[in-house]
């Protein structure tokens, strides 16, 4: 089908009320120096090979880089709720269409934006409405704008380089210079939210956008070592299998995992964090809170005793007014 075009102007937005959720298009500055805190231990046996390719994925050339695209447009309205419409939408990152989805609240706007980055799902079986959307729609129906991107091979979206989750880093920070121009986001007011390995990716994009962020929730968020993600994803979700990893030069892991680039966030961020998870160590949420309080940062923690990776019951709806109140308090109050 033909695709609604990007719209730049507000009048257009009354009369595609019912279809519109969304518009588009910008760029980051580079962001020089930062501020490092102690390097990781080298993964054990790394491949010393491909030192162009690993250049590349270093936070400070993530920063060095220009992000935008073509605009966000429009595909569909997939559901209509008392609260707020989603739609299908796609965007360009890279040169690769990307797709995902709006939940735009009823109401005039302009709306504070949440991005909401959903964790790791078998991309054969990935659908855009995922896990993630029951987080997304509580932030819709308390008043953000939310945008909920599927990420390069996820769905409908193409594929392409993604060594360290580095690709879909680069995929969400083209998509926040596009989001900044929708017509119902409210400007400065931008927050990120990521679950298991989108609270990793969202890491990494704290600390290469250290300008539009705002506040950032992290929920059972992965490392921001990437020795210790990598060593977890090979040998407790892959039973040893090799990865493409392991050809990165060990020197070079300490220049892009994002731990070492904490000092630099200037975004509020509220980590969660189930005490009975299974899948990422609750001592992750720990250490990454004691980090950025001993580098002075805007950071809150809390704890859910007995809880998995995903909270349930009492402690997710505890969960969701913990999360709905510091959105308040650093983009609306």
């Amino acid at each position: 089908m033909d695709l609604i075009p990007v719209l730049n102007h507000r009048q257009n937005w009354g009369r595609c009320a019912l279809v519109l959720a969304a518009v588009l298009i910008g760029t980051i500055g580079a962001t020089p120096g930062h501020a490092q805190t102690p390097a990781p231990t080298a993964l054990p046996n790394v491949k010393t090979s491909a030192p162009d390719v690993a250049a590349e994925l270093h936070i400070d050339a993530l920063r060095a880089r220009s992000y935008g695209g073509d605009g966000i447009r429009v595909e569909r309205v997939l559901a209509v709720t008392p609260a707020f419409t989603r739609t299908l939408i796609s965007y360009t990152s890279d040169g690769l269409k990307q797709f995902g989805f709006i939940n735009t609240p009823k109401g005039e706007g302009p709306f504070p934006v949440i991005l909401v980055l959903h964790g790791h799902v078998n991309t054969r079986a990935y659908r855009t409405v995922t896990y993630t959307a029951r987080d997304a729609d509580a932030l819709a129906r308390n008043g953000f704008l939310v945008v909920h991107p599927d990420y390069r091979g996820h769905g409908q979206s193409e594929d392409g380089p993604n060594l360290f989750h580095t690709g879909y880093a680069i995929d969400v920070l083209n998509l926040i210079q596009q989001v900044k121009q929708l017509p119902q986001a409210k400007a400065g007011a931008l927050g990120i939210w990521g679950h298991s390995m989108g609270g990793g990716i969202a890491q990494r994009v704290l600390t290469v956008n250290t300008q539009d962020i705002k506040a950032a929730v992290l929920y059972g968020s992965m490392n921001a070592d990437e020795v210790l993600n990598m060593d977890r994803i090979k040998n407790f979700w892959n039973r040893g299998s090799r990865q493409p990893e392991e050809d990165v030069p060990a020197a070079e892991w300490a220049l892009i995992s994002p731990v070492n680039y904490l000092g630099d966030v200037t975004a509020a961020i509220q980590i969660h964090h189930g005490g009975s998870d299974r899948d990422v160590p609750p001592a992750w949420s720990d250490t990454l809170a004691e980090q950025l309080e001993g580098l002075g940062k805007d950071v809150d923690y809390f704890t859910y005793p007995g809880q998995p990776h995903s909270l349930q019951g009492r402690s997710y709806t505890t969960f969701i007014n913990r999360i709905v109140a510091f959105y308040r308090a650093k983009l609306i109050d």
